[in-house]
């Protein structure tokens, strides 16, 4: 490819920092994967182990609980370490091993609901450690000006994943069976590793620091709830993670055992329908631009959950091509407006958030917007048994869409471009 092509069509970030794109192919790697164990393992629980409502409900909790349990000291320890990326290849390998657990049980005959929220837990543990981690080595391969570009090329990976993801996803489980489809998530976690371990650039340094641990980890806390662009962002959004993670728990019960769709025509309907978060990391920028970072995150905000009202539309007494219509409707919406909330809003924390306090607040901030994703799938596991799971999904969808409430009044929603970092 001659020098022009490469610049037409590698966008430049890729092109001239060597180090960001080792870190967006890692991450694009390992998120293909993860798109094929989101949606095989809801499959191994119901179809292989029959699982009911609660048990759902359960499974999605223990797999975020960690966010709530471990978010805060994490991000205390993590701002003491030098070697963060070692961490985070190390927690790769973990949730490699873990993952790869799965299918060898199945073939030895012994897996069960019990092994399932095992490895849901400690691969929740290491996502938390690696996440945390991620955000510091972020920064260090990205320039302060590029947060934008960077998040859209992010998002964007994350996006193509979830078109080609849950569809190969869905084949695999047809014809492999679940358990074994989600080999190829262990596979990916190795891919990750190959990458990360070849970033060359520094980490940040180490600031000397006085106060207890106590202090130290009420400092992340401090930030995000009182500073006046952190602490509505994450009441909105964390408020629309709640209700829709409690839609979510249900979604693949309600797909499968009410509405009959195959696991291969579920695959399909959800990566075809992801092609509105392709959409979305493409136009997001624009968009930010155009209407202003803050603005674009409240319309991320609206339209994702607004564009879930569809799942409980859809009923077994309709035709399957109108069912899968509506599912494809619902997460091609849904896929637009979480690339528009994601791209601007992650931007304005870069931007926001001291070095110093970088892992503190960012774990903070996840213990909040994590920590509600357990509490919301036990909630819909709980919703759904007492009113049913059509209607459980009904209400929670509702509620989600509240959540952008929350920005009337706030500077958020002046801000059209990235904001000052705090003081």
């Amino acid at each position: 490819m001659s020098a022009r092509a490469t610049e037409r069509f590698v966008p430049a970030l890729l092109s001239d920092a060597p180090d960001f794109r080792r870190l967006w192919l890692g991450q694009t790697i390992s998120v293909f994967g993860d798109q094929i164990t989101q949606l095989g393992l809801p499959l191994v629980a119901v179809l292989t182990l029959g699982a009911d409502a609660t048990q759902m409900g359960t499974l999605t909790a223990v797999g975020l609980l960690p966010h709530l349990l471990f978010s805060l000291p994490a991000g205390v320890w993590l701002d003491r370490v030098r070697t963060r990326r070692r961490l985070m290849i190390a927690a790769d390998l973990g949730r490699a091993a873990l993952i790869g657990s799965i299918p060898l049980a199945y073939a030895l005959g012994a897996l069960g609901m019990p092994q399932l929220y095992v490895v849901g837990f400690l691969g929740g543990s290491l996502a938390v450690i690696f996440d945390l981690s991620w955000n510091t080595l972020f920064v260090t391969v990205t320039e302060r000006g590029r947060y934008v570009e960077a998040m859209a090329l992010l998002n964007g990976s994350r996006s193509l994943a979830s078109v080609g993801g849950p569809t190969i996803g869905g084949i695999l489980v047809q014809v492999l069976g679940a358990p074994v489809a989600m080999a190829a998530d262990a596979l990916s976690f190795l891919g990750s590793v190959f990458f990360l371990r070849r970033i060359r650039s520094p980490e940040p340094p180490i600031e000397p620091e006085e106060g207890s641990n106590r202090e130290r980890l009420l400092a992340g806390l401090s930030f995000v709830s009182r500073d006046a662009i952190m602490r509505p962002t994450l009441v909105s959004v964390a408020t629309v993670n709640l209700f829709t993670f409690a839609s979510s728990a249900l979604f693949i019960l309600y797909a499968t055992t009410t509405l009959g769709i195959s696991p291969g025509a579920l695959g399909l309907a959800l990566g075809t329908g992801a092609i509105g978060g392709v959409i979305g990391a493409l136009v997001a920028t624009r968009i930010g631009r155009w209407i202003g970072l803050g603005p674009a995150y409240a319309l991320g905000l609206f339209v994702f959950p607004v564009s879930l009202l569809l799942i409980p539309l859809a009923g077994p007494e309709m035709s399957m091509p109108l069912i899968l219509a509506l599912v494809f409707g619902s997460e091609f919406g849904a896929g637009l407006g979480v690339m528009i909330l994601d791209i601007n809003v992650g931007a304005i924390i870069y931007a926001r958030t001291p070095d110093r306090i970088r892992a503190r607040a960012g774990g903070a901030f996840r213990f909040v917007n994590y920590g509600v994703r357990p509490i919301g799938a036990l909630l819909g596991g709980l919703v759904g048994t007492a009113i049913g799971v059509r209607e459980a999904i009904l209400v929670t969808t509702l509620a989600a869409i509240c959540g952008v409430l929350f920005l009337i009044g706030s500077p958020v929603l002046r801000l059209h471009d990235l904001p000052e970092a705090s003081e």
